[in-house]
Protein backbone atom coordinates (compact mmCIF):
# COMPACT_ATOMS: atom_id res chain seq x y z
CA UNK A 1 0.00 0.00 0.00
CA UNK A 2 2.92 2.54 0.70
CA UNK A 3 4.78 1.77 -2.40
CA UNK A 4 1.46 2.70 -4.58
CA UNK A 5 1.03 5.57 -2.17
CA UNK A 6 4.51 6.84 -3.26
CA UNK A 7 4.05 6.07 -6.67
CA UNK A 8 0.72 8.39 -6.71
CA UNK A 9 2.23 10.94 -5.19
CA UNK A 10 4.85 11.21 -7.82
CA UNK A 11 1.91 11.92 -10.48
CA UNK A 12 0.21 14.95 -11.22
CA UNK A 13 -3.41 13.34 -11.89
CA UNK A 14 -4.16 17.32 -12.45
CA UNK A 15 -4.24 16.79 -15.84
CA UNK A 16 -7.02 14.41 -16.14
CA UNK A 17 -9.37 17.47 -15.14
CA UNK A 18 -7.97 18.82 -18.08
CA UNK A 19 -9.68 18.11 -21.82
CA UNK A 20 -6.30 16.21 -23.17
CA UNK A 21 -5.87 14.07 -20.18
CA UNK A 22 -9.59 13.37 -19.71
CA UNK A 23 -10.57 12.84 -23.09
CA UNK A 24 -7.57 10.25 -23.44
CA UNK A 25 -9.41 8.16 -20.87
CA UNK A 26 -12.26 8.26 -22.70
CA UNK A 27 -10.50 7.13 -25.83
CA UNK A 28 -9.20 4.12 -23.90
CA UNK A 29 -12.67 3.33 -22.34
CA UNK A 30 -14.41 3.72 -25.49
CA UNK A 31 -11.93 1.35 -27.23
CA UNK A 32 -12.31 -1.28 -25.49
CA UNK A 33 -15.99 -1.32 -25.77
CA UNK A 34 -15.21 -0.95 -29.64
CA UNK A 35 -13.23 -4.47 -30.11
CA UNK A 36 -14.99 -6.09 -27.25
CA UNK A 37 -18.61 -5.50 -29.24
CA UNK A 38 -16.99 -6.54 -32.47
CA UNK A 39 -14.18 -8.99 -31.45
CA UNK A 40 -16.52 -10.89 -29.01
CA UNK A 41 -19.22 -11.32 -31.04
CA UNK A 42 -20.89 -14.66 -32.05
CA UNK A 43 -24.47 -15.53 -33.77
CA UNK A 44 -27.00 -18.31 -34.82
CA UNK A 45 -29.38 -18.84 -37.61
CA UNK A 46 -31.36 -21.29 -37.64
CA UNK A 47 -33.71 -22.76 -40.86
CA UNK A 48 -36.29 -25.77 -41.46
CA UNK A 49 -36.59 -27.83 -44.27
CA UNK A 50 -39.50 -29.67 -44.02
CA UNK A 51 -40.25 -32.46 -46.94
CA UNK A 52 -42.71 -34.69 -48.37
CA UNK A 53 -41.29 -37.49 -46.77
CA UNK A 54 -41.79 -35.91 -43.32
CA UNK A 55 -38.91 -38.21 -41.68
CA UNK A 56 -36.54 -36.64 -44.12
CA UNK A 57 -37.43 -33.80 -42.45
CA UNK A 58 -35.00 -31.32 -40.20
CA UNK A 59 -36.89 -28.30 -38.71
CA UNK A 60 -34.01 -27.10 -36.49
CA UNK A 61 -30.87 -26.67 -38.27
CA UNK A 62 -29.03 -24.00 -36.33
CA UNK A 63 -25.75 -22.13 -38.33
CA UNK A 64 -23.13 -20.31 -36.11
CA UNK A 65 -20.61 -18.12 -37.18
CA UNK A 66 -18.82 -15.78 -34.83
CA UNK A 67 -15.46 -13.07 -35.49
CA UNK A 68 -13.81 -13.01 -37.90
CA UNK A 69 -17.07 -13.87 -39.77
CA UNK A 70 -14.91 -16.37 -42.51
CA UNK A 71 -18.37 -17.23 -43.58
CA UNK A 72 -17.51 -19.19 -46.27
CA UNK A 73 -15.65 -21.56 -43.57
CA UNK A 74 -18.64 -22.19 -41.86
CA UNK A 75 -20.56 -25.34 -43.14
CA UNK A 76 -24.27 -27.04 -42.18
CA UNK A 77 -25.71 -30.09 -42.89
CA UNK A 78 -29.22 -30.03 -44.60
CA UNK A 79 -31.29 -32.90 -45.88
CA UNK A 80 -32.13 -33.55 -49.76
CA UNK A 81 -35.29 -34.59 -49.13
CA UNK A 82 -34.24 -37.82 -50.86
CA UNK A 83 -34.55 -40.77 -48.70
CA UNK A 84 -31.72 -40.17 -45.62
CA UNK A 85 -28.97 -38.19 -48.22
CA UNK A 86 -27.95 -34.77 -46.82
CA UNK A 87 -25.69 -31.87 -48.16
CA UNK A 88 -23.06 -29.94 -47.00
CA UNK A 89 -23.50 -26.13 -47.62
CA UNK A 90 -21.17 -23.44 -46.65
CA UNK A 91 -22.51 -19.48 -46.02
CA UNK A 92 -21.35 -17.37 -48.97
CA UNK A 93 -18.19 -14.02 -48.14
CA UNK A 94 -15.33 -13.38 -46.29
CA UNK A 95 -15.69 -10.58 -44.15
CA UNK A 96 -12.63 -11.03 -41.99
CA UNK A 97 -10.49 -8.02 -43.73
CA UNK A 98 -12.81 -5.11 -42.50
CA UNK A 99 -13.63 -6.54 -39.23
CA UNK A 100 -9.78 -7.23 -38.03
CA UNK A 101 -8.90 -4.35 -39.41
CA UNK A 102 -11.53 -2.64 -37.46
CA UNK A 103 -10.70 -4.20 -34.21
CA UNK A 104 -6.75 -3.94 -35.00
CA UNK A 105 -7.23 -0.12 -34.28
CA UNK A 106 -9.13 -0.36 -31.61
CA UNK A 107 -6.53 -2.66 -29.96
CA UNK A 108 -3.59 -0.05 -30.93
CA UNK A 109 -5.88 2.94 -29.70
CA UNK A 110 -6.09 1.37 -26.62
CA UNK A 111 -2.78 1.10 -26.11
CA UNK A 112 -1.89 4.46 -27.37
CA UNK A 113 -4.62 5.91 -25.44
CA UNK A 114 -3.36 3.81 -22.05
CA UNK A 115 0.44 5.15 -22.83
CA UNK A 116 -0.04 8.53 -23.22
CA UNK A 117 -2.47 8.78 -19.91
CA UNK A 118 0.76 7.64 -18.41
CA UNK A 119 2.99 9.99 -19.71
CA UNK A 120 0.92 13.16 -19.25
CA UNK A 121 0.48 11.78 -15.23
CA UNK A 122 3.60 11.17 -14.69
CA UNK A 123 6.71 12.09 -16.98
CA UNK A 124 5.05 15.40 -18.32
CA UNK A 125 8.53 17.04 -18.13
CA UNK A 126 9.89 14.71 -20.16
CA UNK A 127 6.70 14.63 -22.49
CA UNK A 128 7.30 18.85 -22.85
CA UNK A 129 11.44 18.44 -23.50
CA UNK A 130 12.19 19.87 -26.26
CA UNK A 131 8.38 19.98 -27.76
CA UNK A 132 8.74 16.37 -29.16
CA UNK A 133 6.80 15.16 -27.13
CA UNK A 134 3.54 17.03 -27.74
CA UNK A 135 4.51 17.21 -31.70
CA UNK A 136 4.44 13.05 -31.71
CA UNK A 137 1.46 13.40 -29.89
CA UNK A 138 -0.31 15.65 -32.56
CA UNK A 139 1.31 13.23 -35.14
CA UNK A 140 -0.43 9.64 -33.74
CA UNK A 141 -3.73 11.74 -33.04
CA UNK A 142 -4.13 12.23 -36.49
CA UNK A 143 -3.50 10.07 -37.72
CA UNK A 144 -5.86 7.72 -35.19
CA UNK A 145 -8.54 10.08 -36.33
CA UNK A 146 -8.24 8.81 -39.68
CA UNK A 147 -7.92 5.49 -39.47
CA UNK A 148 -11.31 5.43 -36.85
CA UNK A 149 -12.90 6.79 -39.75
CA UNK A 150 -11.55 4.19 -42.21
CA UNK A 151 -11.66 1.68 -40.18
CA UNK A 152 -15.63 2.45 -38.77
CA UNK A 153 -16.56 3.00 -42.62
CA UNK A 154 -15.30 0.13 -43.51
CA UNK A 155 -16.70 -2.36 -40.70
CA UNK A 156 -20.24 -0.31 -41.11
CA UNK A 157 -19.96 -1.94 -44.77
CA UNK A 158 -18.96 -5.09 -43.62
CA UNK A 159 -21.42 -5.40 -41.45
CA UNK A 160 -24.34 -4.83 -43.90
CA UNK A 161 -22.89 -7.64 -46.66
CA UNK A 162 -22.36 -9.98 -43.24
CA UNK A 163 -26.22 -9.45 -42.45
CA UNK A 164 -27.25 -10.27 -46.18
CA UNK A 165 -25.16 -13.39 -46.37
CA UNK A 166 -26.48 -14.36 -42.81
CA UNK A 167 -30.17 -13.56 -43.99
CA UNK A 168 -32.19 -17.34 -43.42
CA UNK A 169 -34.20 -16.29 -46.45
CA UNK A 170 -30.84 -16.04 -48.45
CA UNK A 171 -29.49 -18.98 -46.58
CA UNK A 172 -33.07 -21.50 -47.38
CA UNK A 173 -31.76 -20.29 -51.54
CA UNK A 174 -28.66 -22.52 -50.86
CA UNK A 175 -30.41 -25.84 -50.31
CA UNK A 176 -31.27 -27.93 -52.89
CA UNK A 177 -34.07 -29.32 -51.31
CA UNK A 178 -35.49 -25.85 -51.25
CA UNK A 179 -35.51 -25.29 -54.78
CA UNK A 180 -38.41 -28.23 -55.29
CA UNK A 181 -42.26 -26.81 -54.47
CA UNK A 182 -43.41 -29.90 -52.73
CA UNK A 183 -41.08 -29.30 -49.82
CA UNK A 184 -41.04 -26.14 -47.55
CA UNK A 185 -38.17 -24.62 -45.94
CA UNK A 186 -38.65 -21.60 -43.99
CA UNK A 187 -36.45 -19.29 -41.27
CA UNK A 188 -36.82 -19.79 -37.77
CA UNK A 189 -35.17 -17.10 -36.22
CA UNK A 190 -32.18 -14.82 -37.32
CA UNK A 191 -28.94 -13.42 -35.38
CA UNK A 192 -29.06 -10.69 -33.47
CA UNK A 193 -27.11 -7.83 -34.80
CA UNK A 194 -27.45 -5.54 -31.12
CA UNK A 195 -24.04 -6.26 -30.51
CA UNK A 196 -22.41 -5.43 -33.85
CA UNK A 197 -24.69 -2.49 -34.48
CA UNK A 198 -23.42 -1.28 -31.07
CA UNK A 199 -19.42 -1.87 -32.30
CA UNK A 200 -20.36 0.57 -35.21
CA UNK A 201 -21.66 3.00 -33.04
CA UNK A 202 -18.68 3.29 -30.95
CA UNK A 203 -15.85 3.20 -34.20
CA UNK A 204 -17.63 6.59 -34.72
CA UNK A 205 -17.71 7.55 -31.25
CA UNK A 206 -13.70 7.04 -31.36
CA UNK A 207 -13.45 8.88 -34.27
CA UNK A 208 -15.39 11.63 -32.63
CA UNK A 209 -12.97 11.57 -29.62
CA UNK A 210 -9.71 11.64 -31.55
CA UNK A 211 -10.88 14.06 -33.81
CA UNK A 212 -11.84 16.51 -30.90
CA UNK A 213 -8.72 15.72 -29.40
CA UNK A 214 -6.57 17.04 -32.06
CA UNK A 215 -6.98 20.71 -31.12
CA UNK A 216 -6.15 20.30 -27.48
CA UNK A 217 -3.11 18.00 -28.45
CA UNK A 218 -2.09 20.83 -30.75
CA UNK A 219 -2.37 23.27 -28.51
CA UNK A 220 0.60 21.94 -26.30
CA UNK A 221 2.67 22.06 -29.30
CA UNK A 222 5.03 24.85 -30.13
CA UNK A 223 3.13 25.79 -33.38
CA UNK A 224 0.32 27.28 -31.69
CA UNK A 225 0.68 30.67 -29.97
CA UNK A 226 1.40 30.01 -26.38
CA UNK A 227 1.90 26.55 -26.84
CA UNK A 228 3.45 26.09 -23.07
CA UNK A 229 2.64 23.31 -21.34
CA UNK A 230 -0.68 24.05 -19.78
CA UNK A 231 0.22 21.17 -16.49
CA UNK A 232 0.26 22.36 -13.38
CA UNK A 233 4.30 23.06 -11.88
CA UNK A 234 5.17 20.29 -10.00
CA UNK A 235 6.89 20.67 -6.45
CA UNK A 236 10.20 21.27 -7.74
CA UNK A 237 9.46 24.00 -9.96
CA UNK A 238 7.65 25.66 -7.29
CA UNK A 239 11.04 25.90 -5.71
CA UNK A 240 12.99 26.91 -7.95
CA UNK A 241 10.60 29.64 -8.80
CA UNK A 242 10.24 30.86 -4.98
CA UNK A 243 14.28 30.80 -4.96
CA UNK A 244 14.33 33.38 -7.72
CA UNK A 245 11.75 35.27 -6.70
CA UNK A 246 13.67 35.59 -3.27
CA UNK A 247 17.27 36.11 -4.67
CA UNK A 248 15.54 38.90 -7.47
CA UNK A 249 14.16 41.16 -4.16
CA UNK A 250 17.82 40.97 -2.47
CA UNK A 251 18.72 43.95 -4.78
CA UNK A 252 18.34 47.34 -3.20
CA UNK A 253 17.12 50.22 -4.97
CA UNK A 254 16.66 54.29 -3.33
CA UNK A 255 13.78 55.19 -5.53
CA UNK A 256 13.72 58.76 -3.25
CA UNK A 257 17.46 59.69 -4.31
CA UNK A 258 17.62 57.93 -7.63
CA UNK A 259 21.08 56.61 -6.49
CA UNK A 260 22.08 52.82 -6.48
CA UNK A 261 23.84 52.38 -2.74
CA UNK A 262 26.98 49.29 -3.58
CA UNK A 263 30.02 48.98 -2.76
CA UNK A 264 33.42 48.95 -4.83
CA UNK A 265 34.19 52.49 -7.27
CA UNK A 266 30.86 52.18 -8.61
CA UNK A 267 29.47 54.22 -5.51
CA UNK A 268 30.26 57.28 -6.42
CA UNK A 269 28.51 56.50 -10.01
CA UNK A 270 25.75 59.55 -10.42
CA UNK A 271 22.60 58.86 -12.37
CA UNK A 272 19.55 61.10 -13.80
CA UNK A 273 16.26 60.25 -14.20
CA UNK A 274 14.20 61.38 -17.32
CA UNK A 275 10.43 61.22 -16.90
CA UNK A 276 8.33 59.81 -14.53
CA UNK A 277 9.33 56.34 -12.80
CA UNK A 278 9.50 53.53 -15.54
CA UNK A 279 10.51 55.65 -17.93
CA UNK A 280 13.22 55.81 -20.29
CA UNK A 281 15.98 56.28 -17.98
CA UNK A 282 19.68 57.84 -19.47
CA UNK A 283 22.76 57.45 -16.80
CA UNK A 284 25.83 59.59 -16.85
CA UNK A 285 29.23 58.35 -15.11
CA UNK A 286 31.39 60.99 -13.83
Amino acid sequence: VNLLLQIVSLGTFQVLKLPLGFIRVLEWLFAIFAFATCGGYSGQLRVSVDCINKSDSNLSIGINFAYPFRLNRVEFDVPMCEGRRQERLYLIGDFSSSAEFFVTIAVFSFLYSLLATVVYIFFQNKYRENNRGPLIDFIVTVVFSFMWLVSSSAWAKGLSDVKAATDPDEVVLLMSACKVQTNKCSSVYGPRWSGLNTSVVFGYLNFVLWAGNIWFVFKETGWHKGGAARYPASSSEKQATAFNQQVYNQGSFDQSGGAFTGTGDFAQSEYSQVGNYGGPISYTNQ
